[in-house]
């Protein structure tokens, strides 16, 4: 990011795939309602559908898989899924931490998501007490076009009273950030599917996670802490041999764990042969393979494993091996964070 970027006043957040794994907790709801139908989502034309409006969404669906539904009748029909799972969504690393510090600080907030304005208050409900933190929320079925129109930027922006050139957009979609550019705001980029941040180059700035995201870099009120230590869970694996394809993220078990989990991180494991011990985790992406895979590496071989805090981004480099190292420093800041009793260490 260029060192001349100009000072925000105000910072406009997406939902799905940015404050909250809402994506990914409902990732298996088409397979469940296409079997009905004798029918497979096809990977790539879902991914296309990432952050579009939901009648057009709806209709592709239709489309494609050739189902006897109209618009209508397919959201009557699929609703209930997706209310279920919007449950278990958590929100992604750094997002409360980041939206309270704004806050706190009286930065303007606003949320514009593409979503119908009914389902972002369900999803809402989850945020718990810093979801008032917005003093404006606007679902893509308030105004006239959904993203990638600017609309829904430039309504939030007056509704926060600021210029849309003041604001700071944060998206994970596409489509998300292109209505943002067009709008005339900044854009910092958090891609939820990775293998797929090429394309993002439009955006002023792309992250791996909001852990990453420095406030005063946009002139606006720096962290206070030096690293992400609250204690609260990041990830959790359960009781088998800790690996990516079937991990668990907070009490939700997902078939994997977010994109945006990316970067040296500390916690607690637990090895097979009893006990509780300090651990450093790398976790990173390589990208030099045809199909982009996630790497981790960890100081000792866990039955069960809590992320509790983050240290720092991986080093820039084109060798993943190298950009995983975990240095001497690394070490101590985790000790040192960690050198408390062990507290509500989950056993289930």
């Amino acid at each position: 990011m260029a060192a001349t970027t100009p000072r925000v006043s105000a910072v406009i957040f997406d939902l799905d795939g940015t404050l909250l794994d809402t994506e990914r907790a409902t990732r298996d709801v088409l397979n469940e309602f296409l079997a009905a139908y004798g029918k497979v989502p096809d990977k790539e034309k879902e991914e296309r559908r990432l952050g579009q409006m939901y009648r057009e969404s709806t209709t592709g669906i239709i489309a494609d898989y050739g189902l006897p539904l109209t618009v209508e009748e397919y959201a009557v029909a699929i609703y209930p899924l997706y209310l279920k799972r919007w449950q278990k969504a958590k929100p992604l690393p750094g997002v409360e931490r980041l939206v309270k510090h704004l806050h706190r600080n009286g930065v303007p907030l606003a949320l514009a998501s593409n979503s119908v304005r009914r389902n972002i208050d369900h999803k809402l409900l989850k945020l718990k007490d810093w979801k008032d933190c917005f003093s404006v929320i606007l679902g893509g079925d308030q105004v006239p076009r959904g993203k990638p129109s600017p609309d829904i930027f430039l309504e939030a922006a007056k509704g926060l009273g600021v210029n849309p050139s003041s604001c700071l957009v944060i998206e994970d979609s596409l489509i998300g950030v292109q209505g943002a550019r067009a709008s005339g705001a900044k854009v910092v980029a958090v891609p939820s599917l990775q293998s797929q941040r090429q394309h993002y180059s439009i955006a002023d700035s792309i992250l791996y996670s909001l852990l990453d995201f420095h406030p005063e870099l946009w002139g606006l009120p720096p962290f206070e802490d030096r690293c992400f230590t609250n204690r609260t869970i990041i990830l959790e694996c359960p009781d088998r041999p800790c690996n990516f394809k079937e991990s668990s993220y907070g009490d939700c078990t997902y078939e994997y764990v977010p994109d945006q989990i990316s970067g040296i991180f500390f916690g607690w494991a637990k090895p097979e042969a009893g006990g509780v011990s300090r651990s450093v985790i790398s976790i990173g992406w390589d990208f030099s393979l045809r199909t982009v895979e996630r790497v981790m590496i960890t100081t000792e071989e866990p039955l069960k494993l809590q992320l509790v805090g983050y240290i720092r981004k991986l080093q820039s480099t084109e060798n993943i091996s190298q950009a995983l190292a975990i240095t001497d420093e690394d070490q101590a800041i985790a000790r040192d964070a960690l050198d408390l009793p062990v507290q509500g260490f989950k056993t289930r």
